[in-house]
């Protein structure tokens, strides 16, 4: 099993999902703990869409640019409110690269208003 790290891109399949649940092979931030991350298969991810003027005001999402270390090919955003676990071994197709430190930090600020904690 592949050592995932909190904070890597990755790309995952996402479907299938239901209702307004974010669909299709999409980039995704690794967000549960390396300590969970090397022993279990199941991880928390949170996805990455499109940017837009409208998502970048949403205290839930959190603005990246694409840089050589994350390997994103546009500004994006990282969707806190979608956050979900998936299966690495199943719906896993291959890491990018790691969002930098201070872009961590904004989405650990992000799920910690998605989850009041």
């Amino acid at each position: 099993m592949m050592l995932l790290r909190r904070g890597m891109v990755v790309d995952v399949e996402l479907n299938p999902v239901r209702g307004s649940e974010t669909d299709k092979k999409r980039p995704c931030v690794v967000v549960t703990n390396d300590a969970y991350n090397a022993r279990l298969s199941v991880v928390q991810v949170t996805p990455i869409t499109d940017w837009n003027p409208k998502k970048e005001r949403i205290i839930t999402n959190v603005t990246l640019h694409p840089t050589a270390e994350n390997a994103l090919t546009k500004k994006s955003v990282a969707d806190c409110l979608q956050t979900r676990p998936i299966d690495r071994r199943h719906r896993l197709s291959q890491v990018r690269g790691r969002v930098p430190q201070e872009d961590l930090e904004k989405i650990d600020a992000a799920l910690r208003a998605v989850f009041g904690v």
